[in-house]
């Protein structure tokens, strides 16, 4: 039984992780620090409009990814001795 908490915290802990990360692209760098970030350019574009349009889109495909490979290897750490 100690087993599945242990899984349950990590996989939780990861999903916190995704979450606060998500949050502060989305709401942080999006809307609250628009203006700070748009003294800086990349493609052409002020900073803070290519966040809020291109790049929060891709970090979030990121942390698909990374959410993935992280539980198969938290899956991997905890799979039963008999599923080997």
């Amino acid at each position: 039984m100690e087993k599945k908490t242990t899984y349950w915290q990590e996989n939780l802990r990861l999903i916190a992780i995704c979450l606060v990360i998500w949050f502060i692209v989305s709401f942080g760098f999006g809307l609250l620090l628009v203006e700070p970030l748009n003294e800086f350019r990349l493609g052409g574009y002020k900073l803070g409009f290519w966040f809020a349009q291109q790049g929060s889109i891709y970090v979030f495909v990121g942390l698909i990814f990374w959410y993935g490979y992280k539980m198969n290897k938290l899956d991997k750490k905890y799979q039963p001795e008999d599923e080997s």
